[in-house]
């Protein structure tokens, strides 16, 4: 079968590291902002979208996340938040995402006088009216921030722990890599697996594999976002792949973000040949302006994945999910029964 935009649109997917901050409509922040008295750089969809989407690469990891402060500036209320987590999972249902974990930090929409607890009730409300309306499961992992206070994200840590089995599915750490170590929140971490909750970090995206190794060791993540810079320590790759330690791998956003120079010169296809568990993912929708679909032709595009191999990916994405295990398999099986469609 010729793999097409089309079939790569029907085939069922997981999306394991999308950012809520990230993807929302650019007709929807115009509305929030007209409703909510807040300036933007751009009065128009074509204009606004220049302003906070990249089509090229930026200069830094630094850049593209100023970005969100477009994005976080409509995002101060339950409703805005309720809103754009419900249609991001709209959006999803729509190019057959079946299985969606999206990401945010609470401590970022607080400026407007929200308690965090109000900003996980909003999120969990818009993901539950949208998997009432449409054929997708979803949850949450909540996200400290490597440039805020370690004492913010035990924080965070507690929250998430509040919420476990209530919609919350994991702990993440994000932000700027560099300067920032994880072990400095290493507090968090250990809250987080003492409650037994799922951990994922972002690291080896904008620094070297040293950052793979605290996210690993300090915080004791169970999966990698981006895992970009993993193969420039062979040792490290080989703890990765022997424990099956999944990359939940963004090839626009790595573009975008400097992780690598182009398409062609990131490491996806080494690691999926070598073995590594390798996932496809969105990161941020709108920032990237790209969709998982479009993730999918791109991995074609550049390294000619074939169907077969794009069976093997979607399986390892639903394999990596953070959900029980009976839970997890049910899901595989109804996903694989699918694929043999196509």
């Amino acid at each position: 079968m010729t793999v097409t935009a089309e079939i790569l649109r029907q085939l069922p997917k997981s999306d394991l590291h999308c950012h809520l901050d990230g993807s929302l409509r650019i007709d929807t922040i115009l509305d929030l902002a007209g409703r909510q008295g807040v300036a933007l750089p751009g009065s128009d969809p074509s204009g606004l979208k220049r302003a906070v989407s990249v089509d090229s690469a930026t200069s830094s990891l630094e850049e593209y996340i100023h970005k969100f402060d477009i994005t976080l500036s409509v995002l101060q209320t339950p409703e805005a938040l309720e809103r754009a987590a419900y249609e991001l999972a709209e959006d999803a249902a729509r190019e057959n995402i079946r299985y969606l974990e999206v990401r945010y930090s609470p401590i970022l929409h607080m400026k407007r006088g929200m308690h965090e607890i109000d900003t996980v009730e909003a999120v969990l409300h818009g993901l539950r009216r949208a998997g009432q309306d449409y054929r997708i499961r979803t949850g949450v992992i909540v996200c400290g921030i490597r440039s805020i206070s370690p004492a913010v994200s035990f924080q965070l840590a507690e929250l998430a722990t509040t919420y476990k089995g209530k919609g919350v599915l994991g702990f993440d750490l994000a932000g700027i890599e560099e300067n920032y170590p994880a072990k400095d929140h290493r507090e968090a971490f250990y809250l987080i697996l003492n409650n037994n909750i799922n951990t994922t970090l972002h690291a080896g995206e904008a620094f070297g594999p040293e950052s793979i190794h605290q996210a690993l060791h300090y915080c004791n993540a169970h999966r990698i976002g981006h895992g970009t810079r993993l193969k420039e320590d062979g040792d490290l790759l080989n703890y990765v792949t022997d424990h099956r330690i999944p990359l939940e791998i963004c090839l626009s956003s790595n573009v975008h973000t400097r992780s690598v120079s182009g398409f062609e010169q990131h490491p996806i296809r080494f690691y999926f040949d070598y073995g590594v568990r390798v996932t496809l993912n969105t990161d941020n929708r709108l920032i990237s302006d790209t969709t998982l679909s479009r993730e999918f032709q791109i991995a074609h595009h550049y390294f000619q994945f074939t169907l077969k191999e794009f069976k093997e990916i979607i399986i390892n994405g639903f394999k990596s999910a953070f959900l029980p295990y009976r839970e997890r398999r049910q899901m595989i099986e109804e996903v694989v029964a699918e694929l043999e469609n196509f």
